[in-house]
């Protein structure tokens, strides 16, 4: 993520599994458990099987007839029958736990973004956080149908499988006891050599993307000055990076898998030797020798398997890691306030709720962040919005249900500042509560319906942007926010392009003021705040834009409008100026 700004590899755990995935996915605990079950039963089926082909090599090699054979040739044939069913109920477990700890993390991912804030996100890289949240987490899959059900297998089998061994064979067992640990130290040298080489190549990844939307947004302005050229030449450098690294992991993989391979081989063959030489000198009956010899390999396996699956993993492991940081953001933002809904359950999470009055059902809430009533007052006092390390001037207003209250100034006094004060995209000193509550303890979301300078339109149809966030959008009160915002002529089946491509600027705009609209209307916020949204209108469609906005604050709504028109003064009940400050150092230069 950014914090590394392509410096290094990210910081991970270090841990065969990190922790945090079983605070934060509760759905990874009964997975652990259902695959260890599953990994003791896959053990005692691969001893059963050695057991049972010893037994009919050695009755056949010692004359048995073959009706005595047939009983222990059909228990070997249900035992592999066992072992396959073992095998895909294992990989059943983990598609399942796979696609559930995915919803689980992608869901806590948007919820802590919510709760850390648009100031938050407005300092890392909206491409990157979106690669981690679609791509990285896909890869999961790998992480737990391979990886984890395999490191199970490992911890459970391998010293079952030696204690068996040298229980039957103890120079045997020792054997495989002294060779085991070759493999784990050169995993955990190749691990390391691995990680890191992977972590750069997720790094690459999230830059390519990052600078794919850059260019893709910034397009336009590329082609006016000429230099689209450049930013396609930069992307395909960034992208022949991505191919190196991607070939430098393949090459690290090659070579470890071929080096714990070549490890576990010649383990296999100390043992194989040792029995032979025994069973030469009459010291080891050739039940025995054949019985540890089949298990010897088993042995080594799990620990094969795991470095092998590790590669395949990465990918999920890396994307985890930059998941589980932003989690960890959040509940360090929390911390103390409220630790008992961060804990229990220890992750955010975005529920469904209906709550008493709320008219919204299935509206999306957080359980961390206090939810506000309805009506009420917004007060700011001496509210100092600091951009960077400067300060503007210091802002009082009070804003009640059923009034207007029109901000007004010249460019660069901060008025579109107060906004992102409000909706937490902009530090601020002072104080800002609405009903009595600091707005830095609600969720923007959950009382302010905010429409600014730049509609900000998805691709899509028109009905899709206005009702953006809505899990169950109503049409008729799409229609009539859009009636509201003096866009009624527009079709809401409309599909739009990106970027809002198919609509006229002021048209946009009157879209992006409806979205706001629509979401008072819905009554998931009584706070409407407008900036600049008359600012490509002509004055007939103005003047009904006015009194649209009058008619929503009689009718209770708390509006906050930014506007140069002069004319809005004639809505308004309360108008708040604010000037440019002095020039007074770097400290008290407005933004």
């Amino acid at each position: 993520m950014d914090e590394n700004n392509g410096s290094g590899p990210a910081q991970t755990s270090g841990k065969p599994v990190d922790p945090r995935l079983l605070r934060y996915a509760s759905a990874s605990r009964w997975f652990f458990v259902a695959v260890g079950a599953i990994a003791v039963a896959q053990t005692v089926v691969i001893v059963a099987f050695a057991w049972l082909l010893t037994r009919a090599i050695t009755g056949a090699i010692d004359g048995m007839p073959p009706a005595d054979l047939l009983p222990t040739l059909g228990a070997l044939a249900l035992v592999v029958a066992l072992r396959a069913v073992l095998l895909w109920t294992r990989e059943a477990v983990a598609a399942r736990a796979a696609a559930r700890v995915q919803t689980q993390l992608r869901t806590a991912l948007v919820s802590a973004i919510g709760v850390l804030g648009p100031e938050w996100l407005g300092s890392r890289n909206s491409a990157a956080l979106a690669i981690t949240a679609g791509r990285g987490l896909d890869a999961l899959e790998a992480y737990f149908g391979r990886y984890l059900p395999q490191l199970v297998q490992t911890v459970v089998a391998t010293p079952l499988i030696i204690a068996v061994m040298w229980w039957q064979d103890w120079i045997s067992g020792l054997t495989v006891l002294l060779t085991l640990p070759l493999i784990p130290i050169f995993m955990v040298l190749i691990g390391l050599a691995t990680r890191a080489v992977q972590q750069w190549q997720w790094q690459t990844l999230q830059r390519l993307a990052s600078r794919f939307a850059d260019t893709v947004q910034g397009l336009s302005t590329l082609k006016v000055f000429g230099r689209q050229h450049r930013a396609a030449a930069s992307i395909e450098r960034v992208t022949d990076d991505y191919r190196r690294e991607t070939m430098r992991v393949l090459r690290v993989s090659f070579l470890s898998g071929f080096a714990l391979e070549f490890l576990a081989s010649i383990s296999v063959a100390i043992v194989a030797v040792s029995i032979g030489f025994r069973l030469i000198d009459g010291s080891l009956t050739l039940a025995v020798g054949l019985f540890v010899l089949l298990l010897a390999p088993e042995a080594y396996l799990p620990l094969r398997q795991v470095g092998v699956q590790f590669h395949a993993a990465a990918e999920g492991i890396a994307a985890t890691d930059d998941v589980f940081d932003v989690l960890d953001a959040a509940r360090r933002r929390y911390a103390g306030r409220a630790q008992a809904a961060i804990g229990q359950p220890p992750l955010p999470v975005v529920e469904r709720a209906r709550n008493e009055g709320d008219e919204t059902p299935g509206a999306h809430r957080n359980p961390l962040i206090p939810r506000p009533t309805a009506g009420g007052l917004l007060e700011l006092s001496a509210v100092r919005v600091r951009r960077g390390d400067r300060m503007l001037r210091p802002v009082d207003l009070r804003a009640a249900a059923g009034t207007v209250t029109l901000i007004e100034g010249p460019s660069g006094a901060g008025k579109s500042s107060v906004f992102a004060a409000l909706r937490g995209a902009a530090p601020f000193d002072g104080a800002a509560a609405w009903n009595g509550v600091d707005v830095r303890d609600l969720a923007p979301a959950e009382w302010l319906a905010w429409a600014g300078q730049h509609p900000g339109l998805l691709a899509g149809t028109i009905a899709d942007n206005v009702s953006l966030g809505d899990p169950a959008p109503d049409a008729e009160i799409v229609r009539r926010a859009l009636d509201l915002a003096c866009a009624g002529a527009l079709d809401p089946a409309l599909e739009l392009g990106v970027q809002g491509a198919g609509l006229s600027g002021g048209q946009a705009q009157r879209v992006a003021v409806a979205r706001a609209v629509y979401r008072h209307l819905r009554g998931n916020a009584q706070v409407i705040a407008l900036d600049e949204p008359s600012s490509a209108l002509d004055p007939d469609t103005e003047g009904r834009l006015w009194r649209s906005i009058r008619s929503l604050a009689d009718a209770g709504a708390t509006v906050l409008l930014v506007s140069h028109r002069t004319s809005a003064r004639e809505i308004a009940d309360d108008v708040i100026h604010l000037a440019l400050l002095p020039a007074q150092g770097p400290a008290e230069v407005p933004a």
